[in-house]
């Protein structure tokens, strides 16, 4: 995806970019939050929807999320993963389409979406960092650190934990790891869960699970295209040869898929690189228009909740907006919550986590914290947004 040359920063204020105008992800018809429902309605689980019409209901069905794989990347990159692309083709028996993310496009919020079925706004995990409003501390929702409680957190079941109490065999294999992680009981828990190291490990008993039961609802996980990405860049030979490792992966699957078995591909968000200069990353640390009346800065580059110092709010929104100009869309929280960015819904005990001010980049930007979060300003590959890079991410299918 082309995107604009960045302005050279602080030179002039363009007109800030309409909070409307951002594409806003497809809740309750195209989203992450919508797939498992779907599935799940499938099999005949009480409550769950079927927001995805055109997936045919299966008595099996596989989800293999692939951390950091977009849509715009996949299809950039046949050679690399030929096997995946075969199915963006109804010829070879599959069909594939693009979802959203879901804002913003990050792991914690997209994993959350994901398990529950619901939007961010509901799940109650919006952003990489957000603030805890009972402590008034940034949380990082990927780590769980500082420790919080997970279930006040985040109480909705799981639509594997749902799928399980309807007699549906449900199953989880990633890494070992992940089996005891607050993350991983607030968004993917329900049934068993199996660690495996090796992704031929998890391919091969993901297969067994989905025959463990007339019906089963399985999930796996594969991390390291996001890694590539992130400390070489998307397009980094290493970043390519995860791909052909995964695309590998896939075909291994889709090749042990018992009867009456459907297999999914995924992701939770794609990836843009952002160039290493001061156009292109805006230093909060060191620029004192952003930092003024800021008392907490959360979320991620590309992302950003920006949490007011008590009554100035309104004065750095203002001026968010005007350094910011047409490099981001930038919105007041109840202005994002009503363009719907955090889903059609917001539950109470969300609220206050979200930003006061919620910034959302347009253009190959990020706003960095080289002091407060050095690792993060120095990751080539970033994502977080509502570019169609980030947002969009493949929904391939394999049935037998």
């Amino acid at each position: 995806m082309a995107h604009p040359t960045a302005w050279e920063h602080h030179s002039e204020h363009p007109e800030p970019l309409p909070v409307d105008s951002a594409p806003r992800p497809e809740y309750g018809s195209g989203s992450l939050a919508d797939l498992l429902p779907t599935l799940a309605a499938g099999m005949g689980v009480p409550g769950a929807t079927a927001a995805i019409p055109e997936l045919t209901p299966a008595d099996r069905a596989c989800v293999f999320l692939i951390d950091g794989l977009g849509w715009e990347q996949l299809r950039a990159h046949p050679q690399e993963a030929p096997f995946m692309t075969s199915l963006l083709a109804s010829s070879r028996g599959g069909t594939g389409r693009p979802l959203t993310t879901g804002y913003p496009a990050t792991t914690a919020t997209s994993l959350a979406s994901v398990g529950t079925g619901l939007p961010p706004g509901a799940h109650g995990l919006p952003g990489y960092t957000v603030r805890n409003p009972d402590t008034g501390e940034l949380m990082n929702q990927l780590r769980w650190q500082p420790y919080t409680p997970p279930r006040p957190w985040q109480p909705y079941p799981t639509v594997f934990q749902r799928a399980h109490d309807a007699g549906v065999h449900a199953a989880q294999v990633s890494s070992p790891a992940f089996e005891n992680t607050p993350l991983t009981k607030v968004a993917l828990s329900g049934g068993t869960f199996h660690g495996r190291l090796s992704g031929e490990d998890r391919v091969d008993l993901a297969a067994e699970q989905l025959a463990a039961g007339d019906r089963a609802l399985v999930y796996t996980y594969y991390a390291e295209v996001d890694g590539a990405g992130h400390r070489f860049g998307v397009d980094s030979d290493t970043w390519r040869g995860q791909l052909m490792y995964v695309d590998r992966l896939v075909q291994r699957l889709a090749e042990q898929l018992p009867p009456r078995s459907a297999l999914y591909v995924t992701a939770d968000h794609g990836m843009i690189d952002v160039p290493f200069d001061e156009e292109h990353r805006i230093d909060f640390d060191t620029d004192w228009e952003l930092r003024a009346g800021v008392a907490l800065l959360g979320g991620e580059g590309r992302a950003r909740h920006v949490y007011a110092v008590p009554g100035a709010h309104d004065d750095v929104l203002t001026c968010w907006r005007e350094v910011l100009g047409e490099q981001f869309w930038v919105a007041s929280r109840d202005e994002a919550i009503a363009a719907g960015w955090f889903g059609p819904r917001i539950d109470e005990r969300v609220y206050a986590r979200i930003g006061d001010v919620v910034a959302a980049a347009r253009d190959d930007v990020l706003i960095v914290a080289s002091e407060r979060e050095p690792k993060e300003s120095a990751m080539v590959g970033n994502h977080g947004s509502m570019t169609p890079a980030e947002q969009l991410v493949p929904l391939l299918e394999v049935r037998s």
